[in-house]
């Protein structure tokens, strides 16, 4: 009788054991969206890791290191301490990937760097090394751009060929690693980026493409426009607008330099990108998590393509925008339906600003699902609301919905 007993007390705590198990997994399972979410972090001054929504996000790419003397390297030493915070978290979310974003706007190093074989190899070697050194799950290559020298970087024609040999070097040396790593690279979202670069060939060593899909409208555009549009804006779109008249302009003007001009899009851009031969699973879009803004604005259209007659304001984060401009009275939110984007408009201040809310956020991951991609991107997380409706709930949400 006492082994009976014995036996029925072993199984009732065998039993407990498989059901905690599979609950746990079920959980687990239940937390894994269907597509990547990578969250764009750059670390602020008070950087408190255990305070990041970690656990909404398959990737978390630290942002950024540059390239010295022909090495990835952080600038100063406060940076890399606050990297170490964050490889910390893992501990907690195991199935967080942290990669590190090399680059950005403005960084210089690139064309040099990838010029010779010598140059690539130390640079090769030195992500080997940072990579031991911070244990870290992947890297994402932020050259922007390669054979173009935006923001005064060097460039030369030859980076073509070279981004190539670059990503190939890279892929080969992070295979050797014993943890398992993720090689991305951050691409522009209009076509002329992709002329400059052996687009099949570098897909095959990656992992993913972030296509950075905002900015499509920036400072020096003439005319007011959206800078983070998920739907595929054509011109005929623009037609009866001061921007249809603009656009001639400047269409010449482009064509002049040997390019052209039409408007960017998430829709458009993943497409091009397709037939071009990229695997959609390989493709992750972009979502703003800031917006731009402009003053002197008609009201026409309730802003939306008309001339800039006053000044570019710049950008804010999404935080600014809800506390300032949502909740503001004098501005109204219009929705644009062949953009699948948001505005804001205030014909009392004359200002318009574009930008990623809720509703277009989700519904870019609804298309990223649809459309089989690889995921949804943002820049940055930084710049969200700590409210409970952020920018990366929506995103979660929608990435785990059925």
């Amino acid at each position: 009788m006492k082994c009976l007993k014995y036996y029925v007390f072993i199984l009732s705590i065998l039993m407990f054991t498989l059901v905690t198990i599979s609950f746990d997994t079920f959980k687990k399972t239940k937390q894994e969206p269907a597509i990547a979410v990578m969250a764009y972090y750059v670390a602020g001054e008070n950087f408190d890791p255990s305070k990041l929504p970690l656990d909404k996000l398959t990737h978390i790419i630290f942002s950024f290191t540059k390239i010295i003397d022909n090495e990835m390297k952080f600038q100063n030493n406060a940076t890399a301490d606050k990297l170490r915070l964050l490889v910390q978290q893992r501990d907690k979310y195991p199935n967080l990937k942290i990669m590190v974003a090399c680059g950005g706007w403005g960084a210089d190093g690139f064309s040099d760097m990838a010029n010779s074989v010598e140059s690539r190899q130390k640079f090769v070697l030195s992500i080997v090394e940072f990579n031991r050194e911070f244990n870290i799950d992947g890297l994402d290559i932020d050259w922007e751009y390669p054979t173009i020298p935006a923001a005064q970087t060097n460039a030369r024609p030859e980076d073509k060929k070279n981004f190539t040999l670059l990503m190939k070097g890279l892929r080969e040396a992070l295979n050797t690693l014993n943890r398992k790593q993720t090689l991305t690279f951050a691409s522009a979202g209009w076509k002329q980026y992709y002329k400059n670069i052996e687009l099949k060939e570098v897909i095959k060593y990656v992992d993913y493409m972030n296509i950075m899909t905002y900015d499509q409208i920036g400072s020096n555009s003439p005319f007011t426009g959206h800078h983070t549009p998920l739907g595929w804006i054509k011109e005929k779109d623009m037609v009866g607008t001061p921007a249809e008249v603009l656009l001639e302009s400047r269409k010449a003007e482009m064509k002049e330099g040997g390019k052209e001009y039409e408007p960017g899009s998430v829709e458009s851009i993943v497409e091009y990108c397709i037939k071009a031969g990229v695997p959609s699973t390989k493709i992750v879009v972009g979502a703003a998590f800031y917006g731009r803004a402009w003053k002197g604005v008609s009201s026409p259209n309730n802003g939306l393509y008309q001339a800039n007659s006053g000044s570019y304001l710049g950008w804010s984060s999404y935080s600014q925008i809800r506390e300032e401009y949502e909740n503001n009275s004098n501005y109204k939110r219009f929705w644009d339906s062949v953009a699948k984007a948001p505005f804001l408009y205030s014909k009392k201040d004359e200002v318009f600003m574009t930008y990623d809310d809720t509703v277009s956020v989700k519904l870019k991951v609804d298309f990223a699902k649809e459309r089989r991609l690889g995921g949804i991107m943002f820049w940055q997380l930084g710049l969200d609301t700590k409210e409970k409706n952020s920018l990366l709930n929506a995103i979660f949400k929608e990435a785990n919905a059925k």
